[in-house]
């Protein structure tokens, strides 16, 4: 049963998100292989800060275009979506071809507004669901628009994104578990929710970015998947701030001008249009900004009372990570943990 029309959602979500800035040819070969290096690089120096081991070349490093972003999280979203389709087949049984694939097509072009609106603006991702062991994507043509906006130093900007994104790389192929648990907690959410809900929320975004009101967030209403979703929220908070953290700890000692692109890159977070303010609070972006504000608080606290060895006790299990209350309250992860 296709409750996503993917090849249209991919589709649909390119020509949404455009091509991204004009380059040359010899310019874009020349920013491919300083984000591969820069990811490369940018290896041994998350280790060292971190203190977390993996060996290099277990998760790919690509990089890739705002079509190859769209298709990738297509993939993801089938990936997570996949009990919910089948609880809908099972419940409803098969619809007729002409049913399903009218259906398919409506939900895959909502779905590729939302693809192409959040792909022209994600600069990196590790994405935990690709098989055996993740991928990380770095997405050029965004990472030169941005560069190009806030007057950054290209080299230490890029360099700068890759600090963040390997990180990620680190924190799950370091932790073979990590992946698997968040795609648990993905499914108990999708798995949570009513067929019918799930596509009025796709759809609210979609509408929301042609002007309407809702959110995508609404669908999530019941005790069981308010539960779910403060785990999620927890973890993710976690892998955000631990992010954040690092690129702050060693930005300083290799990127030179870390400052002036921390300090515009936060300000052209504040700076943004009234649309993009709207869109990211409806989609739960405004969230996301969150996570990496409470997440590196919880990390920096953490680290300064134990030390980097003692919080790394935070990767042991899916029974360590620290819950929603517990970012908040970094103290009580300590007193339960350690």
């Amino acid at each position: 049963m296709n409750l996503v029309d993917w090849d249209l959602a991919v589709n649909v979500g390119s020509r949404v998100a455009g091509p991204g800035p004009d380059v040359s040819p010899d310019e874009a070969a020349a920013v491919v292989l300083e984000l591969r290096e820069g990811a490369a690089r940018s290896t041994p120096l998350v280790r060292e800060f971190t203190g977390l081991h993996t060996e290099g070349g277990t998760a790919p490093v690509l990089v890739v275009d705002r079509r190859g972003w769209v298709r990738a999280n297509a993939d993801g979203f089938a990936t997570i979506l996949g009990p919910i389709v089948d609880k809908l087949a099972e419940r409803k049984g098969q619809p007729s071809a002409f049913a399903e694939a009218v259906g398919s097509r409506v939900t895959g072009a909502e779905v590729g507004l939302l693809l192409g609106f959040l792909g022209s603006k994600v600069l990196g991702q590790f994405d935990p669901f690709y098989s055996p062991h993740g991928r990380l994507l770095l997405v050029a043509p965004n990472i030169v628009h941005v560069e190009r906006e806030i007057h950054a130093d290209p080299a230490d900007f890029r360099l700068w994104v890759c600090l963040h994104e390997e990180t990620h790389r680190v924190q799950f192929t370091a932790n073979p578990w990590l992946g698997d648990h968040l795609l648990a907690q993905m499914h108990a959410v999708a798995d949570s929710i009513e067929p019918s809900a799930l596509l009025d929320g796709l759809r609210r975004g979609a509408e929301a970015i042609r002007g309407g009101n809702g959110s995508v967030l609404d669908l999530v209403s019941s005790p069981e998947q308010k539960e779910i979703l403060d785990r999620v929220t927890g973890v993710m908070s976690l892998l955000e701030g631990h992010a954040d953290v690092v690129m702050d700890g060693v930005g300083p000692t290799v990127i030179p001008s870390v400052e002036q692109i921390r300090r515009k890159f936060n300000q052209r977070r504040q700076g943004l249009g009234s649309l993009d303010k709207l869109l990211r609070r409806l989609l739960g972006l405004d969230a996301k900004m969150a996570q990496y504000r409470d997440g590196a608080a919880f990390v920096r606290h953490v680290v300064d009372k134990v030390g980097m060895d003692d919080f790394n006790a935070v990767w042991s299990g899916p029974e360590t990570l620290p819950s929603k209350a517990e970012i908040g309250d970094p103290d009580a992860w300590v007193a339960r943990v350690l």
